[in-house]
């Protein structure tokens, strides 16, 4: 695992000289800034006096590094305008609040449009910007649920199990509000192009994950049920099994070559059921999960290790960043004391890199007033520190 130092001047990426503004929120909005800051974009958050409210110490919430971040309140007479003067100066505003609350605030689209025409305007929500359920509060699990997503996971006959909010407001949100606003951001600098509102929803986003299950599923290769298909735990040769130490191994050998490999090094490749019976899956499935129960998921990662069976050891967050490859390669790295995933994807050219923790509110009111030409910063700190 790779350390990197405090205020490390390396590499900014990519989007080095993209200036963003994210209205300070939860989840995948600052999640979306944070790929963004990450990938080398200036990122000012714009953080409300008090903050939050959730109870998270802003000096671990790895979701806002590599950013800076000023106080402004925008329910106070100057606050509207300060934000307005950074927009000015900005290529994409981020914004994850229900329908409607910006307009409210002064800083809608309509308003940072008529002052910044060039402008990307993000905005970030789960139902979208119209529809019936635009204006109700959710959460991820409301989001997949309604797309059909959640209803895929689990086993059959029992509840579906939550994927923690990975699939929704990260994968369905975030990821899609990024790929929104680059493509924005790419139009705006074409000649004769501008500026424009991106509207990413998380449940617009986690539909479209399910394109190829829908795919399948129409051409009579899925079944619309849980626990019931190849790539949903159906399968005995795609899922997880428990070892004799209480822990698992995942395992996913589809292609019949990476199989028969499977199942020698497990020890049943001349006992186990004909994979193509599905009526024996079953009793595959218990073959299978007998043998496993015989020795400790250390040992089976050794018997497996180096081959193209598909068989991996089921981490845990504190365990993966010390998996042989993901040290390897860096994949997570320690900053200021802190353990964290390594930015995402990796650049030949213009590699992007950690480089500062957790932007603490309003720490950077000064330093972001002089870079951006901003002098009406420094009043809007005065007025939320008396």
């Amino acid at each position: 695992m790779a350390t990197t130092e405090n205020g490390s001047q390396g590499p900014r990426g990519p989007l080095a000289g993209v200036r963003v503004v994210e209205l300070a929120g939860i989840g995948p909005g600052p999640f979306a800034a944070m790929l963004l800051a990450d990938l080398g974009a200036d990122v000012v958050r714009v953080d409300r006096p008090g903050g939050a409210g959730l109870g998270i110490d802003p000096a671990r919430d790895l979701t806002n590094r590599n950013k800076r971040s000023v106080l402004i309140d925008l329910k106070a007479a100057s606050g509207p305008d300060t934000v307005l003067d950074l927009v000015e100066r900005a290529d994409v505003l981020i914004e994850g609040y229900r329908p409607g609350v910006a307009e409210r605030l002064g800083v809608g689209p309509d308003v940072c449009l008529a002052r910044n025409p060039q402008l990307v305007y993000g905005r970030m929500t789960g139902w979208g910007q119209d529809g019936p359920l635009a204006e109700r509060a959710g959460h991820d699990i409301a989001y997949i649920a309604v797309t059909g997503a959640l209803s895929m996971i689990g086993k059959p006959g029992e509840p579906p199990v939550v994927p923690a909010n990975l699939l929704g407001d990260y994968a369905g949100g975030s990821l899609y509000l990024v790929v929104g606003v680059l493509a924005a951001l790419q139009h705006a600098r074409t000649p004769g192009g501008s500026g424009q509102v991106v509207d990413a929803a998380i449940v617009d986003g986690t539909a479209h994950l399910t394109m190829m299950i829908h795919g399948m599923m129409q051409a009579g290769g899925w079944q619309d049920r849980r626990g019931s298909n190849l790539l949903d735990g159906g399968c005995p040769f795609y899922g997880s099994y428990e070892t004799a130490d209480g822990e698992y191994m995942a395992v996913g050998p589809l292609e019949k070559r990476f199989y028969a490999e499977f199942t020698e090094l497990l020890g049943i490749g001349d006992t186990a059921p004909d994979r193509g019976d599905i009526a024996r899956w079953d009793e595959l499935r218990s073959v299978v999960a007998a043998r496993f129960r015989t020795r400790t998921r250390t040992e089976w990662t050794e018997v497996f290790d180096g081959s193209d069976a598909c068989v991996a050891p089921v981490l845990s967050l504190r365990e993966a960043p010390h998996h042989p490859h993901l040290a390897a390669r860096s994949t997570f790295v320690e900053h200021g004391a802190l353990t964290q995933p390594a930015p995402a994807p990796r650049f030949s050219a213009t590699p992007a890199s950690v480089q500062s923790g957790p932007a603490l509110p309003g720490a950077d009111t000064e330093a972001v007033a002089a870079d951006w030409g901003v002098p009406a910063l420094r009043t809007t700190r005065k007025d939320t520190t008396d």
